[in-house]
């Protein structure tokens, strides 16, 4: 392989790995929020404020992980006024999802004005974590085997979900709430309740995603710069038919198309920007319009939980 070809490829597999994490975060929070039943249209706006909070807390005390677990704490808190809204008050989920998103971004924009003003600090470089012996696999070793901590925690993550889902009696409330909330109730398990953990997982999941792409991603904290991340999320866990080995897959793909502007660079060629930056977008549709039917979701999903009502 010549030197430009394996730059390209390196630099895409990079960027698919680093943009792909706060989608995998992201989707995976939304999926343990579907399979109770709610539709978190917020999660936008959880992973914003998980950003700018997980930058702040970093950049005020130059930890990292301090900067991870204020991100997640931020949107835990942002999912507490979710939870409260659609499960406990049962209004529209819809609705006040797409009202967090908006407030979020509106609130995010403007502390980052008033802490920085029109200034964009970055954040030091990343310390990484080598495994041995993978990372001396020839090409991908490095690439997929140095990486800072929280990669591996992500996909560890996957894999305690997908035994979680299949092998566990919370796995299958949680399954209950979103298809048959009613025999859940019958069981004697609160179903408002575990609504409440889907949401609140989904808010400190997306919390983590947002913290992990201001700081590790891109090292800066910039208004609005989920740019849609979070409802890739949703459309992920969507399709990902419960299953959070295809969240991940699904990650990785739109973290390939997110990533490969920089790719292109490596090789000299000159694309507009704009024009790179739709590919993720236009890669969802094509995978709705081929995926889309076979999406199985909860049948109770976005639909308030009344005990005794028919």
């Amino acid at each position: 392989m010549d030197p430009l070809s394996q730059g390209f490829l390196t630099s895409l597999l990079l960027g698919t790995v680093v943009a792909g994490v706060p989608l995998l975060l992201a989707g995976l929070g939304e999926q343990l929020s579907e399979k109770t039943g709610v539709l978190n249209i917020g999660l936008e706006g959880m992973m914003l404020t998980g950003a700018y909070a997980g930058f702040y807390i970093a950049w005020q005390t130059g930890s990292l992980w301090l900067g991870l677990t204020g991100g997640a704490i931020a949107g835990l808190a942002v999912a507490v006024l979710m939870g409260i809204c659609c499960v406990w008050l049962r209004l529209n989920q819809i609705v006040i999802g797409i009202a967090i998103t908006l407030g979020a971004e509106g609130a995010t924009a403007l502390l980052h004005y008033l802490q920085f003003s029109r200034t964009y600090p970055r954040l030091g470089r990343t310390d990484t974590l080598l495994l041995p012996g993978l990372a001396d696999i020839p090409f991908i070793g490095p690439i997929f085997f140095n990486q800072p901590a929280i990669v591996y925690l992500a996909i560890l993550l996957t894999g305690l979900l997908s035994w979680l889902y299949r092998q566990t009696h919370l796995g299958l409330s949680l399954q209950a709430a979103g298809d048959k909330p009613e025999s859940l109730d019958a069981a004697g398990v609160d179903v408002l309740w575990t609504r409440t953990l889907g949401v609140l997982s989904a808010g400190l999941l997306a919390g983590l995603g947002g913290a992990f792409m201001s700081q590790i991603g891109a090292g800066i904290f910039v208004p609005f710069m989920t740019q849609g991340n979070g409802f890739i999320g949703i459309v992920l866990a969507m399709l990902a038919r419960g299953k959070p080995w295809w969240v991940l897959a699904g990650a990785l793909l739109f973290g390939g198309c997110l990533s490969i502007t920089t790719a292109l660079q490596v090789l000299g060629v000159n694309v507009p920007t704009d024009a790179i930056q739709m590919l993720p977008y236009i890669a969802v549709m094509l995978v709705l319009i081929i995926f889309g039917r076979r999406a199985k979701l909860p049948a109770a999903l976005a639909t308030a939980y009344v005990r005794g009502a028919r």
